[in-house]
Parts: C-alpha cells; structure tokens; sequence
C-alpha cells in the first residue's frame, strides 16, 4: 500500500480500459426450434469500438460465435427515439434475423449467407418510417410490427403517427396498418395457431408505467377485446403460451407481477409478491420472465434495488434460485428447461448465461445450473480493489416537507493506496436518468474509474424510481426538481455526517433526467455540493415541453404539471430561471445530434453561468444522441469530468494517463 491522497490514486482503470472490448449487451433470444439439430442462442452486442453499433452475435450450441450483421450494420431502432425492439428471429429459420437498420430505419431479413433484403419500402422522407418490436407468425410467411411514421424531417411531435402494421416476412410488400388510433402502440405478439394478435396502447399524457391497456383480436372477424389495463394500471410483456393462454405482467397491486388469461375465463394471479418483475418501458421489446414447458415461470424480481432469478413452481411456491446474478435483463425460454438471460453482479459485468432451475423435489430448493454463454470481460482487477455497492437507507422529505425514506448504493473508495491520515475521501452523487430509471447493483468499470481514483460514489433510487412499487414511483408526481432532489442532498449529508466523505468536496453529476436533478441541486442557495457535471440535462422545463420528441412530449404533465396550463410552475423549477443562486463550477457535456434533450439546453445554461462569472466547462460532442456510444467520446468525456474535479477539488491527475486538461472559464 501507498500513501496517495483521495483522487489522485494511480489505477490500472483508465478510460482506456472502460471502452477497450467494451460491450453493452442487449437482448438475447433462442435460434431455431427446440430438439433439432440447427440450435443456438443470439444475442445483441452495442460495440464502442465500431462507432457504437450494435452487432448480432449467433453462438450454436458447439460453442461457436459468429457476428452476423455484416460490416457496418447497426441493428437499433428509432421509434420513441429510445429504440429496443430492433430485431427478432422466428424457430422455424434458424440463422434468419429480421431486423432494423439504424441508417434508414427499414426492416431487413437477413439469410444465413445471404445478404440483407429490405422487407419494408423506402419512405418518401429519410428514416420517415421506423420499425421496432416485431413478431412473426407460426407458418414464417406473415408478420407484425410498430411503425412510428414521421411525414417530414422534423416532424411536430403532435403529427407523428404510432401503428401496428402486417406485412410479408418473405418479401418487400407494403404494409398494411393493422391497428392506428391510440398514440402509442407496443408488444404485438401473434397467438400459437395465428389466429389472434395481441398489444399494448396508451394515450398521451399517459406513459408506458403509467395507464395502459391489453388488447387482443379475432384477426377473422376483427374483434378487439380489452383484456386489462386502464386508468391506474400499467400492463406489459404480453406472451402468448402454447395452451392458447396469454400470460402478461400488471401492476394492478402496486406491484409488477404476472397474470393469466384464458381466453373467455377470468385473469388468474400467476406471480402476486411485493417486488417487481416488470421494468419502465423506455425500451421496446422487453423481456422479464419465460414460461417453461413444464408449467414453471422463472422470472426476474427486483426488491430493494436488488435483481434475483426466480422460479414460480407449478404448485405456486415461489423459490429464489441460487444464482450471483444482482442485475438481470432479457430473461426467454431456452428449449423445455432452460432459460437464457443476460445478468451481472456487483464483481462481475453482464455476461450472456443458460440456467437451469433444477426439477421439482431434486437437490436443494433453488439449485440451478448456470452455464456462461457469453463471458464478461476479465478486466484483470483484483477482487480486493473492486468496490461493491452497498445498499443505505437515509430520512428525506416528501414533496410537502413530510418525512420519508430514501434509498441509494454506496460504493466506497478501494484501491491499492492508503490516504494521509486524517483526510476524508471526496463525494459523487450518481443521478439516474428517466427519472422513471433505477440505480443498477452490477459491476460498472464506469463507477470502478472513480473509486479505484479514490472517490466515493452513491447512486441514488431517489423517490420516482423502479423497483419499489408503484407508490414510490409515483411520489414525482407533480414534484420532479422537489423531492428528486431533496433524496440527493440527503444521501449525501447523511455519508458527510456519518465521516464516511468529505463535505467540503461533495460532486453531483447526471445525466437527462439526472442532468436536470443535477442542475436543481446546484441552483440552491443551501446547496451542500462543490462541483457539479451535467450530461445532456434539462435546464428549461418549458422549452423542453414545446421542443421534444413525440414519446415524451407529455411526460412532463405527470412530473411537473399540465402543458402549457402549469407554465409559472416549469418556470419555477427550471434551473435556468435560478442562475443567480448558481456559485458551484459546472462541467457540461452534450451530443449534437441528441433529440431527446437538444443541445440548446445545455447552451442556454452554459451561456448564462459564462455571463455570472460561474466557473464552466463546456464539452459538445459531434455525432452523438443522447448517450455517448463512441469509444474516443465515452473516454474523452471520462477523463474531462476528472480533469475537471482536479482543478476544482486541487488534486493531482495520475500523470502516467496523459489526461488531456479540460478548458474551465471563470476559474
């Protein structure tokens, strides 16, 4: 050990390492139909190192990988600008992917060998029609899909138009809409014998976690059925079984949890705990539970911030499996037994992995076989310098200054390096995005670059997050910018007052949504942070209501109040309208091609503490949208943020890192 002061701890995590073979894993689905020869599993790859691009990676059941995409495709969807939902396969083609290119935005099927084919025509107006979602029927000849149509380049959001459209898996054809009238439309999944199709709507100002109904229709007859959801019910991940039934997830109890419709007979609770199995729909095309041949569910549960794989026995007992896994994603049937998923835990990243709940009444109650598919990174970190969230709990207030309690990881700074005696570590309050988003207990070299320096880092569930039930996701209601930040600035006082951080050298940084939490906290004369970095945040309340995207046009309705009836109130919760209580140093950082918050919300604040006198630092990053997915941009953006708390917290950078100095005006 090394006597190193807090921050400047040398660390083999550098930028370098956190993009070097990084990969963001997405979906994973079985290939071909169970008991044949010509089986494997494929998943998604989001590669920094490709310019961001997702790659399809088919692995058969010999071990073998193989990208399938060629070069240069990029499977991810536009549609609500958040995407999921980009590709699909169908049992009866194995090797065959249908998917979306993020270029033009059309639907492709793609042969093994052959080269991609263009299903959807080309739209009068560039990427004016997006695909997402889809489904295939049995026979393989038909399917279904969303289609988000913009009839200009930059559609008003009032005009762009959400539809469920039919159209030949085999060849191009023009689509044939399906279902058009609600504002959105999500999950249309075809039945066993192709005789009905099921989906999610919902209405604006409604979002997805929100009120949404479940439809199913006679395809022969053209009758809908409303099956559940409405005002105060959230439903998703609409499956249909083999028997005919439709299994789907609902938080009519206050809880995601999952149900059964028999076609003509009552909805049947399959699943009812006090935990989520469901997440927010920002992405299409999720998935959280898989029904196995035998009549068992094993599914995802999220409790106290905390993933488990679970197994739902066909008695009805609920049996947590004993896996690692704290983070779960993408959970799907693989053949009779199996499931496959993409899961991580806090010592390792997400990996792609086979388990195998062992069968009823053999071995212990939970045992499962868990084969890695997909093998996370081996970083070559020493399992004692990885640092591992620790769950806290902290007394915070409600909207109304009423007492309540709040949630957070804490990660402390672990290194191979001692400080001097008597010196606390400095604080960063990590602000997930939504604000309908989680804090997520998995291994994020991102978060290991901070505390191997010396940091400590406490990622906030804040009031409005998942994993909580719907009560403590809806304490944002009317109050984001209140009780948002009423959690952070609690978090971190409570680790100050406790001796675990310094409170002179407390940082606050987030992005989207956690930008603007980021910016409340900062304009506040009681504010108890020394710097503060914002990444692509909301600084107008009422500029981001008349300028952004369909899917979110009204989200605000629910958090801040209704548009444009409760304009002196987006006023009064914007940070830009407090820039006078403005006094912390501010790194900015921005995507110029980001719709979902555009770069003027970031200029309007920078260009406003630059006329205070305010020390600021601005970053715009070309080629980018909301999030950074290139590998020269995610590590340029790293290493600024910490030449930035450097100058403002006065450490020194490790200078076998070569860190480029980040321009501070003001300072």
């Amino acid at each position: 050990m090394t006597i190193s002061g807090y921050g400047s701890w040398p660390t083999p995590v550098t930028s370098e390492v956190v993009v070097t073979a990084a990969v963001r894993l997405g979906e994973v689905r079985p290939d071909g139909a169970p008991g044949t020869e010509d089986t494997g599993v494929v998943w998604a790859e989001g590669r920094a190192t490709e310019g961001g691009r997702t790659q399809l990676v088919r692995r058969t059941d010999d071990g073998t990988r193989t990208d399938l995409l060629p070069a240069g495709a990029n499977a991810r969807s536009a549609v609500h600008e958040y995407g999921g939902g980009a590709w699909w396969l169908h049992p009866g083609s194995p090797g065959t992917v249908f998917y979306v290119e993020w270029a033009d935005q059309r639907l492709y099927r793609l042969d093994r060998g052959g080269e991609p084919v263009a299903l959807t025509p080309e739209p009068a107006v560039p990427r004016g029609d997006r695909y997402a979602d889809g489904d295939v029927a049995p026979d393989g000849t038909w399917m279904v899909a969303v289609r988000e149509h913009h009839h200009a380049e930059h559609t008003p959001a009032a005009e762009v138009v959400n539809e469920i459209v039919r159209l030949d898996a085999r060849t191009p054809s023009e689509p044939e809409v399906l279902v058009s009238g609600p504002d959105f439309v999500a999950a249309p999944r075809i039945s066993p014998d192709g005789s009905t199709l099921a989906w999610l709507s919902w209405n604006h100002p409604s979002m997805p976690w929100d009120d949404v109904e479940l439809t199913v229709r006679d395809l022969a007859s053209g009758v809908d059925t409303v099956v559940a959801g409405g005002p105060g019910e959230s439903v998703t991940e609409p499956q249909w079984q083999p028997d005919g039934s439709l299994t789907f997830l609902s938080d009519r109890t206050g809880w995601w949890n999952l149900y059964g419709w028999p076609p003509g007979q009552d909805i049947e609770a399959l699943v009812r705990i006090d935990a989520e199995i469901g997440v927010p729909g920002w992405a299409l095309g999720g998935s959280r539970y898989a029904v196995l041949e035998d009549g068992r569910v094993v599914f995802a549960r999220s409790s106290r911030g905390f993933d488990a794989l679970v197994v739902r026995e066909v008695d009805g007992r609920i049996i947590e499996l004993d896996t690692p896994f704290t983070a779960i994603g993408s959970v799907r049937a693989d053949g009779p037994y199996a499931v496959v998923c993409v899961a991580g835990s806090p010592t390792a990243e997400p990996g792609v992995h086979r388990v195998v709940p062992a069968p009823e009444g053999a071995g212990e109650p939970g045992a499962a076989g868990v084969q890695t598919l997909r093998a996370p990174r081996d970083l070559g970190l020493h399992p004692e310098t990885v640092s591992v969230p620790e769950p806290i709990t902290f007394l915070s207030t409600d909207a109304a200054g009423g007492p309540r309690t709040g949630y957070a990881l804490f990660y402390p700074p672990l290194g191979a390096h001692e400080p001097p005696d008597g010196e606390l570590p400095p604080l960063l309050v990590v602000i997930h995005g939504g604000p309908t988003g989680a804090a997520t207990p998995v291994l994020s070299v991102a978060v290991q670059y901070w505390t191997s320096r010396g940091f400590g880092v406490v990622d906030v569930d804040y009031g409005g997050s998942t994993g909580y039930g719907r009560a403590y996701r809806e304490q944002l209601k009317g109050a984001w910018g209140i009780v948002d930040v009423a959690d952070c600035l609690a978090a971190a006082r409570t680790l100050a007052d406790a001796g675990r951080v310094d409170p002179a050298r407390m940082a606050i940084r987030g992005g989207s949504a956690g930008g603007f939490t980021t910016l409340a906290a900062l304009a506040r004369d009681d504010t108890p942070f020394s710097a503060g970095a914002d990444h692509f945040g909301v600084a107008d309340l009422a500029a981001l209501a008349r300028d952004t995207h369909k899917f979110e046009s009204r989200y605000l309705d629910g958090l801040v109040g209704p548009w444009p009836e409760a304009e002196a109130v987006y006023i009064e919760r914007s940070p830009l309208t407090h820039v006078e209580r403005f006094s912390t140093p501010l790194i900015v950082l921005q995507g110029d091609e980001d719709a979902i918050v555009p770069p003027n919300q970031s200029e309007m604040i920078v260009d406003a503490l630059r006329k205070r006198g305010v020390p600021v630092a601005y970053l715009l990053f070309a080629g980018e949208q909301h999030g950074f997915r290139q590998a020269a941009n995610i590590r340029r953006a790293l290493d600024a943020e910490l030449a930035f708390y450097s100058r403002v917290f006065g450490f020194a950078l490790p200078p076998e890192e070569g860190i480029e100095p980040v321009p501070v005006e003001n300072l």
